[in-house]
């Protein structure tokens, strides 16, 4: 016990501008590579497009509000993931009420679009990586006592925010692809981020 230090409480200041100037230089770095998509004039007047880049705005920045409080001792990280499933769902309503409303139910086999799928899926698990990184370092850097949840917390941060810089690209408004493939992609580092940082965080 007398080699332990004390952890410095993290301000969530600092962190914050490390993670809206990470977040800047991953989009403006994607979308210099040509990656806008073509028909972004027309996407503007979709209200499904709307849904998807507001929903998983949503889900980014409250993934990282929760990540970044469970860095904290005191902090029940739990209860912040609680919520976050509870904005997914609504958000997930809302998107079925406007998938049935402008595309009914028909063909969902044919509007997964599997290859393309595969490549959304692909991409944003790879946009994923820097929050993950950077989240991860500053979990190790504070003091979580519920390492899985904390990891956790991580996890749906870095895919809210990996899908959100993707949408910016992704040719494909409809609700059910959206739900379908990002869901697979946020499952997937979430998986991966839940099964690594516990190992390198500090007990």
């Amino acid at each position: 016990m007398g080699d332990l230090r004390p952890v410095a409480r993290p301000r969530f200041g600092p962190q914050i501008v490390l993670l809206v100037v990470l977040a800047a230089v991953e989009l403006a770095g994607f979308l210099a590579l040509g990656t806008m998509r073509p028909d972004i004039g027309a996407a503007l007047g979709r209200a499904a497009f709307w849904w998807k880049m507001a929903g998983l705005a949503v889900l980014a920045l409250i993934g990282v509000a929760v990540a970044l409080r469970s860095f904290r001792p005191e902090s029940m990280p739990r209860q912040g993931l609680r919520r976050w499933a509870l904005a997914l769902a609504g958000i997930l309503v809302a998107g079925t009420v406007i998938g049935v409303a402008g595309l009914g139910v028909d063909g969902l086999a044919a509007r997964l679009m599997w290859r393309m799928g595969v490549e959304c899926l692909t991409v944003m698990t790879v946009l994923s990586v820097p929050p993950v990184v950077v989240l991860g370092y500053m979990m190790r850097r504070g003091a979580p006592t519920d390492h899985q949840a904390s990891a956790a917390a991580v996890g749906v941060a870095a895919a809210g925010w990996g899908a959100f810089i993707f949408a910016f690209h992704c040719p494909s408004d409809d609700p059910f692809y959206i739900v379908f493939w990002y869901a697979l992609s946020c499952a997937a580092i979430t998986v991966l981020a839940r099964a690594i940082l516990p190992l390198i965080s500090r007990w």
